[in-house]
This record gives structure tokens, C-alpha cells and sequence, in this order.
């Protein structure tokens, strides 16, 4: 299964990877054609898209070697650190365009053709729907926390371009003469306000991964979903004093309950079975995660 599963990961990830060069290449002619910073906006996030999905393409088989003693967590953190450097070098790049395009604006604008612009963004955000929607149908079988972050950029871009036909459609539709004034403006207005929409989701990842890289407990919302799924199962069997450590590397939770007993008494056998009980629940939430229950015979002042 694992082979199948990353043969059909590299699979989704090569074609994400000759749809961002197609892109790239596209958008920069037309951004030199047009002289729209909102184009090279574009052009920019799909480069740097570009050039971080190489290197991953050839790690994916790191990722499925299983976790050794010299190396406890796998590889899996290999993904996270990815995940990091590509957030960062998105959030630079966004930051340096928007500093750019205000710069464009103190100096009188600058005039595009709109309607090429539009009709370019709109086949655009096509093209990108069908790429999302490929890469969706492929992560259903592997859950990729690569593909995943693949195609929610392809749907942001997909958004985006669509965001951007609307607004470079103005022009056309807006023929008023109090509109004239905000054409030269209007787009790096356009690539200033997509700048600010897009740079959450790399400011998110790159937290997402340092928290991973720094084995950091997940956010709150996916530890708050672990408890409510195993406690009901150990308080069925009167376990109530729990301890727990969760951490992620990657694509992988890696989950420890520790019980505190009452009585000096431990039934391997029935450990075994709440074991049990406790992975199958969470088999159904989670594609990738190693859970143990285990006796909390070590005192802990801090706990």
C-alpha cells in the first residue's frame, strides 16, 4: 500500500510541478507584455511554487521509509521543514510586491491593457480549477500534507484569477468619467489587495511547520479532537486520570495517553484491547498517526 500510495503522491506532485512551469512561463510573457504587476504577482508565487516542488518530488521516498533509532520521528521532518521555507520565501515575495506596487502608485500609476489582462486571468482560473480538482481526486487515496498545500494554492489561485478577470473588467464596464482618475492605479491596487488576501495562508504554514519542526504540540483544535475522541473510550473503562503528549512530524501524529492507577495493578491484556478500541476511533479521523497507551509510573512535579 505505501508504494502505491507514494507512487500516486509523486504522481500528483509532477503534475502540479509542469502546471506551475506552464504557468510561469505564460504569466511572465504576459507580464512583460502587459506590464502588470498583478500578472507578475502571479508569476512569482508560481516560480517560487516551481522551485520548492522539485526538490520535494525527489524526498517523497524518504517519507514513507518507516522510523529507526537513529532517526525516532522517520524523515517526516523533512516535510515540515519544506513546508517552512517555502511560507517564509512566499511571505517575503508578497511583502516585496506590495512595497514595490506602493511605490508604483507614489509615482503616478501605471496603465495596462485590462481586457487582454482579464481574458488572460480567466483562462487562468480555469486551468486551475481543473488542476485542484485532479489533485483532490489523487489526495483522496494518499492524504498528503504535500498535495494538500498543492492544491489549496491552486484553488487560491484559481480565486485569485478569477478575483482579478472581475477587476480588470472595470475599465470596460465602468465608463464614467469619475472612474478615469483610478485606471493608471488600478492595478496595483488589484495586486496590493491580493497580496494582503494571500499572505495569511504562508504566514499559517510556516507557524504550522515550526511547530512541527520544534515537535511543539499541534494547535489546539486537533489535540481538543484527539481527547473527545479517546476519552469517552477510556472513561468506559474507568480510566480518568490522563496525561497526554502529542506531537506531529510532517503527515504523522504521534499520540501517548499516560493513565495514573489507583491500585498497584496493570492488566496487559486489557490494555490491549482499550488500545484497540482507542486506535480504531481514531483511524477514522486520522490517515497517518502512531498512538500508544502506557502506565504513568514516573512522578512529575510539573504535571
Amino acid at each position: 500500500m505505501s508504494k502505491k500510495a507514494q507512487k500516486k503522491e509523486k504522481s500528483a506532485m509532477t503534475v502540479s510541478l509542469y502546471g506551475n512551469l506552464f504557468f510561469v512561463i505564460i504569466e511572465l510573457l504576459m507580464a512583460i507584455y502587459t506590464s502588470s504587476q498583478a500578472v507578475l504577482l502571479d508569476a512569482v508565487y508560481d516560480a517560487v511554487e516551481f522551485i520548492m516542488l522539485l526538490p520535494s518530488i525527489f524526498l517523497i521516498p524518504l517519507l514513507y521509509k518507516p522510523s529507526t533509532e537513529k532517526h525516532p520521528f522517520g524523515y517526516l521532518q523533512i516535510e515540515s521543514m519544506f513546508v517552512v521555507v517555502k511560507g517564509v520565501t512566499m511571505t517575503a515575495v508578497t511583502v516585496g510586491l506590495i512595497i514595490n506596487n506602493i511605490e508604483i502608485m507614489l509615482h503616478g500609476g501605471r496603465s495596462v491593457s485590462f481586457s487582454t489582462v482579464a481574458y488572460f486571468e480567466l483562462l487562468a482560473a480555469i486551468l486551475g480549477v481543473l488542476v485542484s480538482v485532479y489533485l483532490k481526486n489523487k489526495n483522496k487515496v494518499v492524504n498528503s500534507p504535500l498535495v494538500s498545500m498543492e492544491m489549496r494554492g491552486w484553488q487560491i489561485d484559481s480565486i485569485v484569477s478569477m478575483g482579478m478577470t472581475l477587476a480588470f473588467f472595470l475599465p470596460v464596464v465602468i465608463t464614467a468619467k469619475w472612474f478615469a482618475p483610478v485606471i493608471p492605479y488600478l492595478d496595483q491596487i488589484i495586486t496590493v489587495v491580493l497580496s494582503l488576501f494571500m499572505i495569511p495562508a504562508p504566514i499559517k504554514a510556516v507557524v504550522t511547520g515550526l511547530r512541527d519542526l520544534f515537535l511543539i504540540p499541534p494547535e489546539e483544535e486537533t489535540v481538543d479532537e484527539i481527547k473527545e475522541t479517546v476519552e469517552p473510550i477510556l472513561y468506559n473503562y474507568g480510566y480518568k486520570k490522563l496525561y497526554y503528549d502529542i506531537v506531529r512530524t510532517g503527515r504523522k501524529l504521534w499520540i501517548s495517553v499516560y493513565i495514573t492507577f489507583e491500585r498497584d495493578e496493570i492488566s496487559i491484556s486489557r490494555f490491549k484491547v482499550v488500545q484497540n478500541d482507542c486506535i480504531q476511533a481514531l483511524a477514522q479521523k486520522y490517515p497517518d498517526f502512531y498512538f500508544e497507551l502506557l502506565p504513568d509510573i514516573e512522578f512529575n512535579k510539573e504535571r
